[in-house]
């Protein structure tokens, strides 16, 4: 293999290797996008080398424009590459199954028995502490490949700051890419400018949104719909909400919550939040959350309805537009600012990372097993330390939980 940064070196497997690869990353796909990406870099773009490093920025800049799970659609752009169409059906198919059927059982558990049980609670606390970590491993290592100078890094900082104080995330990526630019062309006034500007802007709307009280802002709804929506009605709130999910899959959140809780109000709004947090412990894109939703709407048929329906863009962009991005991808003129976005994506999720570990690092236990399972998963060099170290913190927890139940 050369150094030129735009070859391609990727295998030509068999489909069910290519499925069976793909389903393994889907069966170790804790901690969210982040952890997600890294994990499919390491073995696709590092060890084995299928495309240069700074390839694989440009195709992930790219497909963090697209609606849709980014981690999801890295996995349907590999596939394509191997074995075309079918590789990349079979390789989005085997990523998102794992997370699906779990999603799946727990839905049916969920309705059946709750999650009243002070030991699946216990095992659920220990494994949000332990996702904490691998999400935080996981932005230190993207960032690593990502900012690769000092202009990429200011950006990087400005773009969280500006995500903490509510700015779109389309805003701060087009004007991510766009100070890189002026940088690289040493138009260093205009590019200060920007970031001063989006800063600024940013801290005005926090401040003004605070002063209408809307951060504050929550549905009380909690009474459920006496009918069931139709499998169309699921399916089309699945395809609508697919399709406006840029930025990655929590910008989904309040579209489906607005289609199952204001409008449809098949559940209610405690139900929406317990599918989020139980899809945040899932080997799973956290779009996974709609599988819930919609087994909460229309039973079995319904989960898979409105499951088809918010994965299907992110099949179809790859496997019907793969010649109109790589396009863009080998597009020379694009390729600075696509690094430029790279970093403002770096930072997006940073600062996502800050509101996951403020939710998750609630007490002295949890700070505990957050900072074990730092340590393991920095230390811990093995394809299936993530499994070991989730499934680790849930015992933990657990056994914190029989200890104090034992004193007193």
């Amino acid at each position: 293999m050369t150094n030129n940064q735009n070859t391609i070196n990727v295998p030509h497997e068999a489909y069910l290797r290519l499925f069976l690869r793909f389903l393994r990353f889907g069966l170790l796909a804790w901690g969210g996008p982040v952890a997600q990406i890294a994990m499919i870099r390491q073995e696709l773009v590092e060890e084995e080398k299928w495309i240069p490093n700074a390839r694989f920025n440009r195709v992930l800049a790219v497909y963090q424009a697209l609606p849709g799970p980014e981690a999801h659609e890295m996995c349907v752009y590999f596939g394509m590459l191997a074995r075309g169409r079918l590789g990349g059906f079979l390789s989005g198919l085997g990523f998102m199954l794992p997370g699906f059927l779990l999603m799946f059982a727990l839905s049916w558990f969920y309705l059946k028995y709750g999650l009243n049980s002070p030991f699946f609670a216990a095992f659920f606390f220990g494994c949000q502490a332990a996702v904490g970590a691998l999400i935080l491993r996981a932005v230190h290592r993207i960032g690593g490949h990502a900012l690769v100078d000092r202009s990429l890094w200011g950006i990087a900082i400005v773009s969280g700051i500006s995500a903490l104080l509510g700015a779109h995330f389309l805003i701060i990526l087009i004007l991510a890419g766009t100070a890189y630019v002026l940088l690289k062309r040493n138009y260093y006034i205009p590019a200060l400018a920007l970031g001063i500007l989006l800063v600024a802007g940013s801290g005005f709307y926090s401040i003004n949104i605070l002063n209408l009280g809307m951060v504050s802002k929550s549905i009380a709804q909690t009474i459920t719909s006496s009918e069931s929506p139709s499998l169309f009605t699921l399916f089309y709130s699945g395809l609508r909400s697919g399709l406006l999910t840029f930025g990655g899959a929590y910008t989904v959140i309040p579209y489906l919550q607005h289609d199952a809780v204001e409008v449809g109000r098949w559940m209610t709004n405690k139900q929406f939040l317990d599918g989020l947090a139980l899809s945040g412990i899932l080997p799973a894109p956290l779009i996974i959350f709609a599988t819930f939703v919609g087994y909460i709407g229309g039973g079995a048929l319904g989960a898979l309805a409105l499951t088809i329906g918010i994965f299907a863009p992110a099949f179809s962009f790859t496997l019907v537009g793969h010649k109109y991005l790589e396009k863009v991808v080998e597009n020379k003129a694009l390729h600075v600012f696509n690094d430029g976005v790279t970093a403002g994506v770096v930072g997006l999720i940073a600062a996502t990372t800050i509101g996951l570990l403020k939710a998750g690092i609630t007490d002295i236990y949890a700070i505990g097993i957050f900072l074990w399972s730092i340590f393991l998963v920095y230390r811990w060099k093995s394809k299936y330390a993530v499994v070991g170290v989730v499934v680790a913190a849930g015992a933990i927890s657990l056994l914190f939980n029989a200890l104090e139940l034992l004193g007193k």
